[in-house]
């Protein structure tokens, strides 16, 4: 890469990020389904074209983090070590994020817990970030394992694995509404995440091993 397509990267990565920061403003100040684009585009100081440039959806303005929520599973599975299960590596990956109150996994606070759950747009569409990133770690499980194209394994695992992700992500949402800080919910979570993943070490514990 040149200096200047690095330039202009760059460029476009600060853009980017100043409309998503200006858009979770004024979200959180007047809710989202109040919010239109032509108030982002106004707030950020760019072209209203400029805006669905870069989010074509409106939902993703908020949910920003959408790409990264979806291919996160399927980037664990890939990146696991050698002799490491696909379930280990899941877990492992989990614990850190819990460790580490990452917000992709729903450590987000408050206001922007109350957001989500106030639009049904966006609780929509994180029901789709949600069936994607399932989708995609059945492709990851299934390259990982050499499956046939018929072979539904894949796809089963994908569905326990993601799932038990769902209901650990519902979990912090529901307990951040609560009122909970991060850190008390970070501290039951490492007791649930032990818990539902070796719910599934029975049948997955020896599956997808590197």
């Amino acid at each position: 890469m040149t200096t200047q397509q690095g330039l202009r990267a760059r460029k476009k990565q600060q853009t980017r990020e100043q409309i998503s920061h200006r858009a979770t403003e004024l979200f959180l100040e007047r809710g989202f389904d109040k919010v239109t684009i032509a108030d982002v585009a106004a707030a950020a100081d760019v072209a209203k074209m400029t805006v669905t440039n870069y989010f074509p959806r409106k939902e993703d303005l908020a949910l920003d983090l959408g790409e990264v929520f979806a291919e996160q599973l399927a980037a664990v599975v890939r990146g696991r070590a050698p002799g490491e299960s696909a379930l280990a590596a899941l877990r492992g990956a989990y614990l850190a994020a819990v460790a580490a109150q990452d917000p992709v996994i729903g450590f987000s606070g408050a206001p922007f817990a109350k957001m989500i759950t106030d639009s049904p747009a966006l609780t929509a569409r994180l029901r789709e970030f949600h069936e994607d990133r399932e989708a995609a770690l059945a492709r990851a499980l299934a390259e990982a394992t050499g499956a046939a194209p018929d072979d539904i394994t894949p796809r089963v695992a994908a569905a326990q694995l993601a799932g038990v992700h769902r209901v650990l992500f519902d979990e912090i949402l529901r307990r951040t509404l609560d009122g909970e800080s991060g850190d008390e919910i970070a501290t039951t979570l490492g007791v649930y995440t032990r818990i539902a993943f070796g719910a599934l070490e029975p049948g997955l514990g020896d599956y997808a091993v590197r």
